[in-house]
């Protein structure tokens, strides 16, 4: 498994700084965010509006990386942002490529 797809889902509050965090990375040559919903049954790290609602408002990024680099990022994630309620996972990337028109 060389090409791995990393996802990682923040706070809104921790987006602008992953973004410049992931930004200044040479070994990152690109990635995409999205705003998403959380659901799920960890009332803890809800307020009280997203326990009303059902759903806590997150920030998805996701990376298209080799494992060695996906590996090396998610090790300075936990010293960077330690405490930053990041929940990720790391999947294989099967094929990738661009579509021609």
């Amino acid at each position: 498994m060389s090409d791995t797809v990393l996802y990682l889902v923040i706070p809104p509050r921790a987006e602008d700084l992953l973004t410049e965090w992931l930004l200044e990375r040479e070994d990152v040559l690109g990635f995409t965010s999205l705003p998403v919903s959380g659901h799920g049954s960890s009332e803890s790290s809800m307020s009280l509006a997203e326990q009303v609602a059902g759903r806590s408002r997150r920030v998805l990024f996701m990376l298209h990386l080799p494992l060695s680099i996906a590996e090396t990022l998610l090790a300075e994630l936990a010293e960077e942002f330690r405490g930053g309620d990041v929940h990720y996972w790391l999947v294989p990337a099967l094929k990738s490529g661009r579509l021609n028109t």
